[in-house]
């Protein structure tokens, strides 16, 4: 390939991520309060999960249905979920800033992020704390329960990365689950190859067996991720504004809000009421001729009845 070309390509490069990046920096003065408030949340979030283990009690390990279906795959290989996690992670991130670089365009990176809230979580392991299966979390370990702490550093801190690696007692419900499913349904809905989508929730139930096969939660810990987050998304999809399409020829900068789609919802169902069904790209010249009306060489009877 000459240079003439390579160069050419670099500036068409450049021209869009300077595009893009003037296009995000717009939504991101409008939308940053929701961007700030969600990584608070996850601060906050990361808070809890750190409090919570200075209430663990190591116990023995509860029955499980997974436990006893699927083969434990041990502490030394613990790592396999935790991969699969981390590139299912790194995946997502890269394509929401997809939009830099490929010409296909479906959403705002800025505001994807404002879809994940887990705040049902912290209810929910703080409600019930059970004894945690992961082999950290078991009677005997030195890390199952933690020592009151010595000063509000060491809480606030949340023992980063300590803490949050070797947790215990935040497992109703999954965290892993929650950004698997978001990342996967995120995708569903804006990706544009079906094969990846398919992929995609493969992908995610293998997550879910390899999670029990680790023992790092109970089987339920899964399931209630699973039908928990399909239902916030729904909730989400229902009541807030909706991610604009940044398909090509796509014009329009903000979200269109629930009120301008019913707006026009009840203009199409007045039309319709009034006897006006076509649309205004559908109006064709017709040809009458002895009481009959011509279109596209088809007749079409509208003989009048005299009385």
């Amino acid at each position: 390939m000459s240079p003439f070309y390579l160069a050419r390509g670099a500036s068409k490069l450049v021209r869009r991520i300077t595009s893009e990046t003037s296009v995000e920096l717009k939504i991101l003065s409008d939308k940053w309060r929701l961007l700030l408030a969600g990584l608070i949340f996850q601060y906050i979030h990361g808070l809890a999960a750190h409090g919570v283990h200075y209430l663990h009690r190591p116990g023995p390990t509860l029955q499980d249905l997974g436990f006893m279906i699927l083969p434990e795959l041990g502490k030394e290989r613990g790592y396999i979920s935790e991969t699969l996690f981390t590139f299912v992670f790194l995946t997502f991130v890269l394509w929401t800033f997809h939009p830099f670089i490929l010409q296909t365009k479906r959403f705002y990176t800025v505001l994807i992020w404002r879809r994940a809230s887990q705040f049902l979580r912290i209810i929910t392991f703080y409600a019930t704390q059970l004894p945690g299966p992961n082999y950290h979390c078991r009677e005997g370990s030195p890390l199952a329960r933690l020592p009151p702490p010595q000063n509000a550093a060491e809480v606030f801190l949340i023992n980063f990365p300590t803490g949050v690696i070797y947790g215990c007692g935040d497992l109703i419900f999954s965290s892993h689950m929650i950004f698997t499913l978001v990342f996967v349904i995120t995708y569903q809905k804006y990706g544009s190859i079906r094969f990846c989508k398919m992929l995609a929730w493969c992908i995610a139930v293998a997550q879910s067996l390899l999670i029990i096969c680790s023992r790092k939660h109970y089987s339920v810990d899964v399931v209630v991720a699973w039908y928990t987050v399909n239902l916030v998304v729904f909730f989400v999809d229902k009541k807030l504004t909706e991610l604009p399409d940044r398909s090509v020829g796509s014009t329009s900068v903000l979200p269109v809000s629930a009120r301008d789609k019913d707006t026009k919802l009840k203009e199409e169902n007045t039309r319709l009421l009034n006897g006006n069904s076509m649309d205004s790209a559908d109006r064709r010249p017709r040809t009458q001729m002895n009481g009959k009306q011509i279109e596209n060489e088809s007749h079409v009877d509208s003989e009048t009845v005299k009385t």
